[in-house]
């Protein structure tokens, strides 16, 4: 990318902007009508047991995982199918598109995810999210360990990070200090996690919805100050100024 930006916009995926809470549960009953709650409950325990050791949710690598116990189950096929062909542009989060033309309009929007080589892509392509930020799409295994690398493909005098989880947040904080303005979309099971809540501060903007960020002005996303508690800057649709 030749040049800096003033500023780059860095969404994340599950859970900010598509509802992955959603397509699990679906694949979880989907699981149970073909193969039943036990072994359904056991996908489960592989898929948790997985992310613990990725760090990241993967759909197919439990699925592989969980042939080597039942290597004769037909159902397989069908599930993996399933997962494949999931039609996830219909689990976007309302108004996401929306934030994402709008930020286009400010800088460059890049899709800033963590996952597997083969499903995460297959998901943001299916969605529509790969086209709406014209193929500036970034996976990693660990994305905050990667920031030099997002830095050497999108240089920027300011980052703005949209996700959902804290962690993420507060650990791209601690190495960005001012050049990032941390957003905060309470959705998805992290973000009302309270144990999570009560470990990790607030972003320096918080929304409930990702559709929020339709209300907040450009300069307010660059410079956001920096909350010197735990409280970070609330935004309401209510508050927010007009879009323009």
């Amino acid at each position: 990318m030749d040049g800096i930006s003033r500023a780059v916009f860095l969404l994340d995926v599950d859970n900010t902007l598509l509802d992955n809470d959603r397509v699990t549960a679906d694949l979880r009953r989907y699981l149970e009508r073909e193969v039943g709650a036990d072994r359904t409950r056991r996908y489960f325990e592989i898929f948790e047991e997985l992310r613990t050791e990725l760090g990241y949710a993967d759909y197919l690598g439990s699925l592989q995982r969980y042939r080597f116990e039942h290597p004769n189950e037909p159902h397989l096929l069908h599930l993996s199918h399933y997962l494949i062909d999931y039609p996830f542009a219909n689990r976007l989060y309302p108004e996401s598109l929306d934030v994402i033309d709008r930020l286009k309009g400010w800088g460059p929007v890049v899709i800033l995810s963590d996952g597997d080589v083969v499903f995460q892509p297959r998901k943001i392509e299916r969605s529509g999210l790969w086209s709406a930020v014209e193929g500036n799409v970034l996976i990693y295994v660990h994305k905050e360990q990667e920031l030099q690398d997002v830095e050497a493909r999108f240089p920027a005098q300011h980052y703005v990070l949209v996700d959902d989880k804290l962690r993420v947040l507060a650990a791209i904080k601690r190495i960005w200090r001012e050049r990032v303005t941390t957003v905060f979309p309470r959705q998805g099971h992290y973000a009302h996690d309270p144990k999570i809540l009560a470990e990790y501060p607030l972003g320096d903007i918080n929304v409930d919805r990702i559709g929020e960020l339709l209300g907040v002005e450009r300069e307010a996303l660059i410079n956001a100050p920096t909350p010197s508690g735990r409280g970070g800057t609330p935004i309401s649709r209510r508050a927010a100024r007009p879009r323009t």
